[in-house]
C-alpha cells in the first residue's frame, strides 16, 4: 500500500490525490514553482486591490473568520492577529493583499514572509468570479518581485473547492499529512 503521508514519485507532479480523496483528518502541502509562467493579474469588473490597514482590519479579519467555518484553518482573535503584524517578522502589512467591491472587502490573501499563503479567502458574494485565481496570481506576482522561488500552502484535504483552484493556479501536491489533535 502506498504511504502518501511522506513525499515520493519522482517529482511532486508524480503526486495528486483522486477527488474521493477527502479526509477530515488530512491536509496538503502544495507548491507554486514561480519559474514557470505567470498569468498576468486581471480582477474581475468592479474589484480593484487596497492596502491593508488599520481601518480594513476588523473587516480582513472578519473575513478570515468567515473563511475558518467553510474551509478550515485558525485565525487568532482580532487583537492577538492584528498585533502580529508589529510583533512577529513573518506577518508584513505588504503581504496581506486586500480586494475591495463598492461594499468593501472581498477577499484577502494573507502571506508570511517566508513565502508561504496563510490564509486565503473570498467572501461568497464573489465566489465563482474568477477572484481566487486572481488573488493567487498578485500572491505569485508578489512573491516573484521578492525574488522567492516558490509559493507554499496547506489545504485540507476535505476542502475540495479550495484543492481546485490551487491545482489551477499551477500549484503542485508536495506532502499529505496528517492533522494534529488541537
Amino acid at each position: 500500500m502506498l504511504d502518501r503521508s511522506r513525499t515520493y514519485g519522482r517529482s511532486p507532479r508524480d503526486l495528486r490525490p483522486s477527488p474521493y480523496d477527502a479526509s477530515t483528518g488530512h491536509y496538503w502541502l502544495m507548491r507554486r514553482d514561480l519559474g514557470l509562467p505567470r498569468r498576468a493579474v486581471v480582477w474581475p469588473h468592479s474589484l480593484h486591490e487596497v492596502e491593508f490597514t488599520t481601518e480594513n482590519a476588523f473587516a480582513v479579519h472578519q473575513l478570515f473568520m468567515l473563511g475558518t467555518c467553510h474551509g478550515g484553518g485558525r485565525v487568532g482573535d482580532f487583537t492577538t492577529w492584528l498585533n502580529a503584524f508589529e510583533s512577529d517578522p513573518e506577518f508584513d502589512r505588504q503581504l496581506c493583499i486586500v480586494i475591495a467591491d463598492p461594499l468593501g472587502v472581498v477577499a484577502v490573501a494573507q502571506c508570511w514572509t517566508s513565502a508561504f499563503i496563510r490564509n486565503l479567502v473570498v467572501h461568497p458574494r464573489a465566489q465563482r468570479r474568477g477572484v481566487g485565481l486572481a488573488l493567487l496570481d498578485r500572491v505569485f506576482e508578489a512573491f516573484a518581485e521578492r525574488r522567492e522561488g516558490h509559493v507554499d500552502l496547506k489545504v485540507m484535504e476535505c476542502n475540495l473547492t479550495a484543492r481546485h483552484l490551487y491545482e489551477r493556479a499551477g500549484m503542485q501536491y508536495v506532502q499529505r499529512c496528517e492533522l494534529e489533535p488541537r
